[in-house]
């Protein structure tokens, strides 16, 4: 483990989240650069956090724009300080979502519909079950030839990639949070089977971590 990693915390707003989040944030820009459409589309970002994702690529693409949501609206205004500090103005005002209340989703058409859907580091302090409701929102959300990205470590059939993931692992679990803990990419894969999507890329990235690109299933 890096020896200047603050203690573990998954708060959006703490130094942990900071730290974690400076160091991925480039790596992931670069999968951004090469998967996000050249036209101009809407793209959603799930469980913004305190926004320093959003804000960092925004002005990468100056063609799109982008829509931060969470489900905690606590951090809401450090998400709208970022982005009034920073000027970009292709980030609209963040929106409630709960992945597990479809009541909190966008109404379904065209005009809420969006190329692409990112979520980044959430897997390893949340449920699994989550994923359900997140493979049923970007069905609900994309535009049929649209994808969700989602990025952090995972498990492989069972397996941890390396050891440093396998001592991350017992870092979280020695928490005591039930839910904490890497997740494995075949229950992600299973929940996107049950709503009419698959798994179309798998991109090993720095610090033994994944960008999952999952799309509809092809007709």
């Amino acid at each position: 483990m890096n020896q200047d990693m603050p203690p573990l915390d998954p708060h959006p707003l703490s130094e942990y989240v900071a730290w974690a989040g400076s160091r991925n944030r480039e790596p992931i820009l670069g999968v951004l650069k090469e998967k996000l459409p050249k036209d101009p589309e809407r793209i959603l970002e799930m469980a913004s956090g305190s926004g320093m994702h959003i804000n960092y690529f925004a002005p990468h693409f100056s063609h799109l724009h982008f829509q931060p949501s969470d489900r905690d609206i606590e951090v809401f205004d450090n998400i709208k300080k970022l982005t009034s500090e920073r000027g970009n103005n292709n980030i609209a005002d963040p929106v409630h979502l709960d992945l597990t209340k479809p009541e909190t989703w966008f109404n379904p058409g065209p005009e809420k519909s969006f190329a692409a859907i990112f979520c980044i580091n959430i897997f390893q302090v949340a449920p699994i079950s989550i994923a359900d409701g997140m493979m049923k929102c970007a069905e609900h959300l994309l535009k049929d030839d649209g994808f969700l990205l989602i990025y952090g470590p995972f498990r492989v059939h069972g397996e941890f990639s390396t050891d440093s993931n396998k001592e991350f692992d017992a870092t979280l679990r020695s928490a005591g949070i039930e839910e904490w803990g890497l997740k494995d990419i075949a229950d992600l894969k299973q929940a996107a089977a049950n709503h009419g999507m698959e798994l179309k890329e798998q991109i090993e990235m720095p610090s033994n971590n994944f960008s999952l690109i999952f799309g509809r299933i092809a007709q």
